[in-house]
């Protein structure tokens, strides 16, 4: 499976920000107001059908949607086993394709083979992700204190 195929995706300015502001700011009150609950009903405003009823989880992430969407900004949602190609995970690691085959080559991330093509799973790719904003964060705290040793 693709991430083309497995994503969601809303461009910067696709959804009027003032109308998602407006949303958002109904959801974040009804989920202040209501913090135990673990479905919420959604009525129509003029009443008359049942409601529909999502989980918190599913109303959290479209508060999410509905916050970058008031600040203009694009959203992607991909499901956690959606498969990448080189050239995504590229993109999103912001490095070269050859640097990311490197990278699979040496055992950094785990892949899977169709055909002649590697697949990394997002799930790995974000854990890989992760595990290098740790390391980045160690070596910065590591050149601190080297510098205060040293009265730089």
């Amino acid at each position: 499976m693709s991430v083309k195929q497995a994503a969601k995706r809303t461009d910067p300015g696709a959804m009027d920000a003032e109308v998602a502001a407006r949303a958002l700011r109904r959801i974040k009150d009804y989920l202040m107001k209501h913090p135990d609950e673990e479905t919420i009903p959604v009525t129509e405003e003029l009443g008359g059908e049942d409601a529909l009823v999502l989980p918190r989880e599913a109303v959290s992430l479209l508060a999410f949607i509905l916050a970058q969407a008031s600040e203009g900004r694009g959203v992607t949602v991909v499901p956690s086993h959606a498969e990448l190609t080189t050239q995504q995970a590229a993109d999103m690691l912001n490095v070269s394709r050859p640097y990311v085959i490197g990278l699979l080559e040496e055992g950094e991330i785990p892949f899977r083979l169709v055909g002649r093509h590697r697949r990394i799973r997002f799930d790995d790719l974000k854990t890989y992700q992760q595990q290098r904003e740790i390391k980045s964060r160690e070596a910065a705290d590591e050149l601190t204190a080297l510098g205060q040793e040293l009265g730089i």
